[in-house]
């Protein structure tokens, strides 16, 4: 089955850069590339959840130290310039970026401070936008693609979390652009763009243990398909931008949501 999949989406031995791979959707991107062959770079910061991320790429098939683990804080310049510059040194090139890096911080435009608006935005939108600009150069020799991690909030306005609808929405605009910039010497540029998925993520930004079940429950009515989605549904997607069977599609934004971007109240 592994070899299939190969043959189809030819990423084997292809170098790709994940951020955000610590968990959710950036930690089932890293091992479903790694599932195909990819040599993998992953950066977070978190060193053992890395190191988790490590075991399960090798354990997908990925041979000893084609893992390049990162610990890293992409709202800082350096940081990024030091992932990039690791990769290519460890691997000699770059084929594929995967921008999952991000944050959600919750706050209309009456309660949320600067200080989180800014904090939002450097992580969600400035770091995704300065990995590309670092990682471009490589990717342009290799004739790769990069697919950024946005979100159903990117499409569609939610109320409560404006900074993070924003940062989405720019992820969104800076994919179309670039890829326009790029497409013609030969590099695709894409994003994803999910629904409510489960991860850690709501509860990262504060919702405790019974208020994120209730919003499941909830989620069943606000999703067309009557349920959310799993890592695993959002990661295939990307290793299908990522791969050549996606070889003519460039500027897109994807929704990965059950039909949720297409609803309209009743």
């Amino acid at each position: 089955m592994a070899a299939a999949a190969d043959s189809q989406t030819k990423l084997k031995e292809k170098v790709a850069l994940i951020t955000g791979a610590t968990s959710g959707i950036g930690r089932g991107c890293a091992i479903n590339l790694a599932q195909e062959g990819c040599f993998v770079a992953i950066t977070g910061r978190n060193t053992a959840a890395l190191e988790e991320t490590s075991k399960f790429c090798y354990d997908a098939g990925v041979p000893r130290g084609k893992v390049l683990s990162i610990k890293a804080d992409l709202s800082k310049d350096a940081d990024c310039e030091h992932v990039v510059s690791a990769t290519v040194s460890h691997f000699g090139h770059l084929d594929i970026l995967v921008n999952s890096a991000g944050s959600l911080i919750v706050g209309g435009i009456e309660t949320i401070s600067m200080e989180d608006y800014d904090r939002q935005m450097n992580i969600n939108t400035r770091s995704v936008f300065l990995m590309m600009k670092l990682a471009l150069p490589h990717i342009l020799e290799t004739k790769g693609n990069i697919v950024n991690i946005s979100s159903v909030t990117g499409l569609r306005a939610f109320s409560g979390v404006v900074a993070y609808n924003m940062s989405k929405a720019a992820v969104d605009h800076l994919t179309r652009t670039v890829a326009l910039e790029v497409a013609s010497r030969g590099v695709r540029v894409n994003a994803v763009n999910p629904g409510v998925i489960v991860t850690e993520v709501h509860k990262n930004a504060g919702m405790n243990d019974e208020d994120y079940e209730k919003f499941l429950e909830h989620s069943k009515a606000t999703h067309a398909m009557g349920r959310v989605g799993e890592v695993e549904e959002v990661a295939r997607a990307v290793v299908f931008l990522a791969s050549d069977s996606a070889s003519f599609i460039t500027g897109v934004t994807l929704p990965i949501d059950g039909g949720r971007s297409v609803m309209c109240p009743r």
